[in-house]
């Protein structure tokens, strides 16, 4: 596992908490616009995400979705980094309820080991509870920062 801690790949200003989308694809669109903002990709990456939801959900459970890119897409990402978008109102995701959507822009197989830390959080009801409920940027950190209980 990479010592890129979660909190390393996100800006604070990639911390939108106030979110209202349409559907998924709005919502997806925003995660991309996000991470075109954060420098990280290329506006073609947020087609690659388009094309990664159209392909398959990125719906985990615990009201959170991981939107990313296809493989083809990994060309337009200039570093890696993360995105957390909150929808306060829902988004209808597939049948599914969404209310955090996390971005992941990553390079070679670095998107593997993200979803592996994220899926470490969002395996925690309590913590994917308290992700949903973040009203603070202080607050998504301290939930993305491992703790050191955390190890097995």
């Amino acid at each position: 596992m990479p010592d890129t801690a979660l909190t390393a790949l996100l800006a604070e200003d990639s911390i939108r908490l106030d979110r209202t989308a349409v559907d998924r694809f709005d919502a997806v669109r925003q995660c991309g616009a996000a991470l075109v903002e954060a420098g990280a990709v290329d506006e073609s990456y947020v087609d690659a995400m388009i094309q990664r939801e159209n392909t398959v959900s990125t719906f985990v459970g615990e009201g959170v979705a991981i939107p990313h890119g296809t493989l083809a897409g990994k060309e337009s990402v200039q570093h890696d980094a993360i995105v957390v978008l909150r929808f306060p109102e829902g988004v209808d995701w597939g049948g599914n309820a969404v209310s955090v959507c996390v971005g992941i822009a990553a390079a070679g197989g670095g998107h593997i080991a993200l979803l592996s830390q994220l899926a470490e959080i969002l395996l925690d009801p309590e913590k994917a509870e308290q992700l949903r409920s973040a009203t603070s940027a202080e607050q998504v950190y301290t939930l993305l920062t491992p703790s050191d209980d955390d190890d097995d």
